[in-house]
């Protein structure tokens, strides 16, 4: 599954939900990290939102709920299994 991750430099909560989508092991994820802060119509889009999690569904992305800090990596699974692969 491919995943988009928009990010900015120095937000602990971007960088926590990144290091916690590393570690999922039951699911094969493609990671891609964006920096907002690297093109205006992200930054625009995204500067009171992040982490931003996407989807990403052929040509289009597809926002995921926004999951809480406090998820365990498991939990975080568990909710990506219930978005990604219902």
């Amino acid at each position: 599954m491919q995943l988009i991750l928009y990010s900015k430099p120095g937000c602990h909560l971007c960088e926590g939900l990144q290091e916690k989508l590393e570690q999922i092991q039951g699911l094969q994820i493609e990671l891609e990290v964006r920096d907002i802060t690297s093109r205006e119509d992200w930054f625009q889009a995204y500067q009171y939102e992040v982490p931003v999690l996407c989807q990403t569904i052929g040509d289009r992305e597809e926002a995921l709920p926004r999951p809480s800090p406090r998820l365990s990596v498991q939990q975080l699974e568990g909710m990506l299994r219930k978005y990604l692969l219902a």
